[in-house]
C-alpha cells in the first residue's frame, strides 16, 4: 500500500512531464498518413502469364504504374549502392551521411549535397517534394523512422521504386523500365538497372541528345562500384560498360487495347491479371491484321474477335477491332456493340422445338414463297427448296423455313425463352420485332451471343460430366479476370431452358454446314476438327458473323463497318468463316461432344420425311429428345392404286381389283413439290388417274404468286405504261387446263406452264383459279401504285 502512494505522488509530481511525453508519442504514433501516396495510377493489363497487353495512362497524365509489391534483384542492388548503402542497418536516417552533407553545405554556403536515405526519399516523394530547407530535412527525418516502423524495408524499397521520378511524366521503375528499353523491370540487364537507378537523382539526364555523357558517366560510376563490392564480376562489368543508354522512348505494348478500354470501366488505376493468354492473342492479332488487308479492299473497316474457353467461362483472346484508322472509328470496341444479328439466333429456336417435342431433327419443312401478315421473308439466294429437312435448313440457313417455325412455335413464347439468355441489347417486346426476330430484325453483341453458345456448349458438357444434371447459372457472363472464380451455381435435375439432348442434336445439325471454299474437304480427313457453327449476315450486308463452338472453346468474328454501311460480298460465309477457322487452328484440338443418352432416344422415323412413322413409311431409327410428341404420324406418304403397268392412278370406279397394284408414294403439297423436283431429281408426281375414273376432292394446286394478302406496287416505266403482275400457280398435273378470274372477271386460260400477266386497277382485288375438274383456288391482292 506505501508502494502505491509513492507511485501517486511521482506521478502527481511528473505529471506535465509525463502529458508533454505522451502528447509527443501519440503525436508520431499518428504523425505518418495512413495513405501515403494519393495520386492516380495508369491502367494496367496483364496477360494471364503476366505479360503486359498495355496501359492507360493515369488521369493526371502521368504515366505511373500501380504500387508494385517487390523490386528486382539487379535494380535493387543497383539502387541500394548509389542510394543508400546502409539501407537495412539504419533506422531511417543515417548520421554519418547527414554530418557530411551538412559540413559540405555550410562550407559551400548553400546545399550542395543530401544525406538522405532511401526512406527519406520516400517521406520526401509522399510530401510532394517540399521545399529542402533544414526545417524540412528535419521533418523527414521524423517521419522517416516511424515509416521504419510501419513498414518493412522490403516494402520501402517497394514504394521507393514505384514513385520515384525517372524523367518527363514517368513515375516508378515499372513504367521506365518499359518507356526507355521496352522490357519488364525483371528482365533489365546490369548496365539498363543501373542506369535507372541513377534516373531519380538527376530524372532530366534521360532526355534523348541531353547530358547523355553525364548519364553514361553516372551509370558507368555506379557499374564500377558494383564491381569493387563483388555484386558483379569482371566480364559482366566489361559488357555492362558497351551497352548502349536508351535512345529515343520506346511506346508501350498494345497487344489488347479493347480489353483495356473495357476492363478500365470497372478497374481503373489498377494493375489487373486478365485470362487473355499473351501467345494466343499475339496471333490472333496477326490473323486479324491479314484478314484486314483483304476485307478494306472491299471497303470493309472493321472486326472483331472474341475467344472464349467455354470450361473456365473465360476470355483468352480479345480484339476488339480492327487495325483501322480514327476515321474509321479504331477505337470503337465492336465486341461490345450492339449489330444485327442476322441468323445467329436460328439455333436457338430450333433447339426450343426440338426441346419441346415439336420438331423432329429431319423433319421436313416448308421453303416456298411466304406472306405472313404482310411479312415476305427470303432467302439469302432467293431461290425455294420446297420441303427439306430441318436440319439441312439450319446447316444452310434459310430464312423461309425459320419464319415459318417461329410462326408455328410462337412469337411470343421464344421471345421471353430468350430473356434467359440475357442479351443486353435484345430489349424490345416480340411486336416491336415481329417474325423478323429470327433473321436478324434484332441486336445482340458478340459477347452476347458468344457467352450464350458457351452456355449450351457447358450445358452439354456438364450433362454429360454430372450425373445428368444442369447448373442452374449456365449462361453467366464470361470473364475477363485470371483470378475470377466463375459460379455456375447449384446443380439440378431440372434444365433452366434447353435440355442436353436437344443442344447435342442442335450442334450436329451446325457442324455439318458447308465450309468456307479452302477447307471444303474437312469430312474425308480423319484428324479433322469437328466444330459446331453458324454465320449469319444481316440485311444489306452490313454484317457478317461466324461463330463456332467445339467441346473446349467459342470462337466468334464479326466483320462490317461500325457506322453501318453495306458492302457487296460482305456475308458470314465469304468474310467471316474463314477467319473463324484460321483462329480453331491455333487453338488445341478438343473432342466432340459426348452423346447425352439420358437425354435422347431411339425412335422410328420416316426414312423420306423425317416425321413420326406412318403406315406406309419406309422406316429408320434416329436419336430424337426425350420428349412427348404428340405428333400426327408421316402424312406425305400415301398408299395408292395402280394399273398394272404403273402408268395411272384407278380406283374401283374403273378397274378392278384385281388388275389394281398397291404401291407407297412420297407425295408432297402442290406448291412444295414445284419447287421440291427442280433440286430432287428423284421426285416423281403421282401418276394422272385414267381417264374414265371418278376422281375425289384433292388438293391438286397453289399459288407461287402472289400469296394471300400480298401487296404489290406497280409504278410506271418510261414510257408511262404501267407494270405487271405475273401470276402463278403450281399444279399436280400439268396436262390440265386452269382458268384464270380477277374480280370474278374471266382474264385467260393455261395449260402446263401456268403463269399470266395482267394490269389490275389500284385496290383490292380476288384472284380465282379454276382447273378442270373444277378444283378452285382464291387469294386476295392489294395493288399499289
Amino acid at each position: 500500500m506505501h508502494l502505491v502512494k509513492k507511485i501517486i505522488n511521482y506521478l502527481n509530481q511528473k505529471k506535465l512531464p509525463l502529458l508533454i511525453t505522451t502528447g509527443v508519442l501519440i503525436w508520431y504514433y499518428f504523425s505518418l498518413p495512413n495513405i501515403l501516396f494519393d495520386e492516380p495510377t495508369a491502367t494496367v493489363l496483364d496477360s494471364a502469364e503476366g505479360h503486359l497487353l498495355g496501359a492507360q495512362i493515369a488521369e493526371d497524365g502521368q504515366w505511373r504504374f500501380p504500387k508494385s509489391d517487390s523490386v528486382p534483384h539487379k535494380f535493387k542492388a543497383c539502387i541500394l549502392a548509389f542510394e543508400d548503402q546502409q539501407f537495412y542497418r539504419h533506422p531511417g536516417f543515417n548520421p554519418v551521411t547527414i554530418s557530411k552533407a551538412l559540413v559540405d553545405n555550410l562550407e559551400a554556403g548553400k546545399v550542395v549535397r543530401g544525406g538522405s536515405t532511401i526512406t527519406q526519399q520516400v517521406i520526401r516523394l509522399s510530401r510532394k517534394n517540399q521545399e529542402r530547407t533544414y526545417v524540412e530535412k528535419l521533418k523527414e527525418l521524423i517521419l522517416a523512422t516511424r515509416l521504419e516502423l510501419r513498414y518493412s524495408k522490403e516494402e520501402i524499397l517497394a514504394l521507393y521504386a514505384s514513385y520515384a521520378p525517372f524523367g518527363g511524366n514517368v513515375v516508378g521503375l515499372d513504367m521506365a523500365s518499359w518507356r526507355y528499353f521496352s522490357l519488364p523491370p525483371y528482365q533489365l540487364s546490369w548496365a539498363e538497372s543501373a542506369t535507372l537507378a541513377v534516373l531519380p537523382n538527376a530524372p532530366a539526364l534521360i532526355y534523348p541528345g541531353k547530358n547523355k555523357e553525364l548519364l553514361r558517366q553516372k551509370r558507368n560510376r555506379l557499374l564500377h562500384l558494383l564491381f569493387q563490392q563483388g555484386t558483379i564480376d569482371k566480364l559482366t562489368y566489361t559488357l555492362a560498360l558497351e551497352e548502349d543508354l536508351p535512345a529515343k522512348p520506346y511506346d508501350l505494348p498494345q497487344i489488347a487495347p479493347h480489353a483495356l478500354q473495357y476492363i478500365n470501366k470497372s478497374h481503373r488505376g489498377k494493375r489487373v491479371q486478365t485470362s487473355i493468354k499473351y501467345r494466343l492473342q499475339q496471333q490472333v492479332n496477326v490473323l486479324v491484321n491479314q484478314h484486314y488487308a483483304l476485307q478494306k479492299q472491299n471497303e470493309v473497316h472493321n472486326l472483331a474477335v472474341l475467344v472464349l474457353d467455354v470450361k473456365q467461362r473465360k476470355v483468352i483472346s480479345y480484339v476488339g477491332n480492327a487495325p483501322t484508322d480514327n476515321a474509321h472509328q479504331k477505337d470503337v470496341d465492336v465486341i461490345q456493340a450492339a449489330r444485327s444479328t442476322g441468323s445467329t439466333l436460328k439455333p436457338l429456336l430450333y433447339a426450343a422445338m426440338m426441346d419441346k417435342g415439336e420438331l423432329l431433327p429431319q423433319e421436313l419443312v416448308a421453303d416456298v414463297p411466304t406472306v405472313i401478315a404482310g411479312y415476305n421473308p427470303q432467302n439469302f439466294d432467293e431461290s425455294y427448296s420446297g420441303a427439306v429437312p430441318a436440319n439441312r435448313a439450319l446447316a444452310r440457313s434459310l430464312n423461309i423455313p425459320a419464319v415459318r417455325l417461329l410462326q408455328q412455335y410462337g412469337l411470343e413464347r421464344f421471345r421471353d425463352e430468350l430473356r434467359a439468355f440475357k442479351i443486353k441489347d435484345l430489349k424490345f417486346s416480340a411486336s416491336h420485332y415481329g417474325l423478323s426476330l429470327i433473321v436478324g430484325g434484332a441486336e445482340g453483341s458478340l459477347w452476347d451471343l458468344c457467352k450464350t453458345y458457351a452456355g449450351l456448349a457447358g450445358t452439354l458438357t456438364h450433362f454429360n460430366e454430372t450425373s445428368s444434371e444442369y447448373y442452374q447459372n449456365e449462361f453467366i457472363e464470361p470473364s475477363l479476370l485470371a483470378n475470377e472464380e466463375v459460379k455456375f451455381g447449384d446443380l439440378k435435375r431440372e434444365k433452366m431452358v434447353y435440355g442436353a439432348g436437344s443442344i447435342w442434336l442442335t450442334f450436329q445439325a451446325m457442324k455439318e454446314v458447308n465450309r468456307p471454299q479452302e477447307d471444303e474437304a474437312w469430312k474425308f480427313y480423319d484428324s479433322a476438327r469437328q466444330i459446331a457453327w453458324k454465320t449469319g449476315t444481316s440485311f444489306g450486308n452490313r454484317d457478317a458473323w461466324a461463330i463456332g463452338i467445339d467441346k473446349n472453346y467459342v470462337v466468334g468474328v464479326w466483320l462490317g463497318n461500325a457506322d453501318g454501311e453495306g458492302r457487296p460480298e460482305l456475308t458470314g460465309l465469304n468474310a467471316a468463316a474463314p477467319l473463324l477457322f484460321d483462329v480453331f487452328n491455333l487453338l488445341p484440338k478438343s473432342e466432340w461432344f459426348a452423346t447425352p443418352y439420358d437425354d435422347l432416344m431411339t425412335r422410328e422415323l420416316c426414312q423420306k420425311s423425317g416425321a413420326i412413322a406412318g403406315n406406309y413409311c419406309p422406316v429408320t431409327s434416329q436419336l430424337v429428345v426425350r420428349s412427348k410428341y404428340d405428333k400426327m404420324p408421316c402424312v406425305n406418304h400415301k398408299l395408292v392404286h395402280l394399273t398394272r403397268d404403273g402408268q395411272y392412278r384407278v380406283n374401283s370406279s374403273c378397274e378392278s381389283v384385281s388388275n389394281m397394284i398397291q404401291k407407297s408414294w412420297f407425295v408432297l403439297p402442290p406448291l412444295e413439290a414445284y419447287f421440291y423436283k427442280n433440286s430432287q431429281a428423284d421426285y416423281q408426281p403421282l401418276p394422272p388417274f385414267k381417264s374414265n375414273c371418278m376422281q375425289g376432292n384433292e388438293n391438286r394446286m397453289d399459288f407461287i404468286f402472289p400469296k394471300n394478302n400480298s401487296i404489290v406496287y406497280l409504278p410506271k416505266d418510261f414510257d408511262g405504261q404501267k407494270s405487271e403482275v405475273v401470276l402463278k400457280i403450281a399444279h399436280t398435273n400439268p396436262t390440265l387446263h386452269v382458268y384464270w378470274y380477277v374480280d370474278e372477271n374471266y382474264l385467260g386460260v393455261t395449260k402446263e406452264y401456268h403463269e399470266l400477266a395482267i394490269q389490275p386497277a389500284p385496290g383490292m382485288h380476288i384472284i380465282t383459279a379454276l382447273d378442270d375438274y373444277g378444283n378452285e383456288i382464291k387469294t386476295k391482292l392489294e395493288v399499289r401504285e
